[in-house]
């Protein structure tokens, strides 16, 4: 005889709420699946973390960002009509100086607002990706280092090679200046103070101080930055002439 009962199936589990069913899976696997975002959203995401990684593979262990992946990304969201706005969150040991500034321009080279917000930390080559954006926000605990750049075991230490790094460093310095309110006298002061950095040159400012020393317009978290990136887009469709860019 065959019953006319549904039976549960294996997978189901019955008599339970989807929170239950949440919870045991985070009880169970330590995750859950995380909500995505709407495909009709206007704001696109760009995350940079761990390492910056350039000409050079890094170690498979190490967190990387690595700079050929965001090149196509950033030419994407420049094309796509339907991307008003960019949000770049950055929590970066800094990495490749070249990939770097190369990533760097690129954000200041977009004709679409973009907004950068430094979680936990953005430092060394990460201070210029940071200052690239049309504004940008640092958590109250965020820090960033700013230091000169340095030799590497690749590099041969010849007089050549001394006059490049400088030429480099001029580079950086140039286009930090020339994208926030700090000026060269006082962002050289912080990249070569002594005393700051145990074994080395250089300072690490937290929160509040990145913003009285002008690299960062404003301290605060998410939420402020999505706000002042929407501000800025409705500004930038307010001056945007019918079916143009902004000249």
């Amino acid at each position: 005889m065959f019953s006319n009962d549904k039976q549960p199936q294996p997978n189901q589990e019955p008599n339970k709420s989807q929170s239950e069913s949440i919870i045991d899976k985070i009880s169970q696997l330590g995750q859950t699946n995380v909500p995505q975002m709407s495909q009709e959203t206007n704001i696109h995401s760009l995350t940079i973390v761990g390492q910056i990684e350039g000409h050079i593979q890094l170690p498979p262990q190490n967190k990387t960002t690595k700079y050929e992946h965001l090149i196509p990304q950033i030419v994407a969201i420049e094309q796509n009509p339907k991307i008003e706005g960019l949000l770049i969150i950055l929590n970066t040991v800094g990495g490749d100086v070249e990939a770097g500034l190369a990533i760097a321009e690129m954000l200041a080279s977009l004709s679409k607002p973009t907004v950068s917000i430094v979680l936990g930390g953005g430092h060394s080559i990460g201070v210029p990706i940071a200052v690239s954006c049309d504004y940008s926000f640092i958590a109250e605990t965020a820090t960033m280092t700013i230091h000169p750049v340095r030799l590497t075991g690749l590099v041969i230490g010849v007089p050549q090679t001394f006059e490049y790094l400088d030429k480099m460093q001029d580079r950086v310095t140039k286009f930090v200046t020339s994208h926030s309110t700090v000026t060269e006298e006082k962002f050289k002061e912080l990249m070569f103070s002594q005393g700051n950095l145990t074994r080395d040159i250089g300072t690490n400012v937290v929160g509040h101080d990145a913003v009285s020393y002008g690299l960062i317009n404003e301290v605060g978290g998410v939420g402020s930055a999505i706000k002042k990136l929407n501000e800025l887009i409705e500004h930038y469709k307010a001056q945007k002439p019918e079916g143009g860019y902004i000249q």
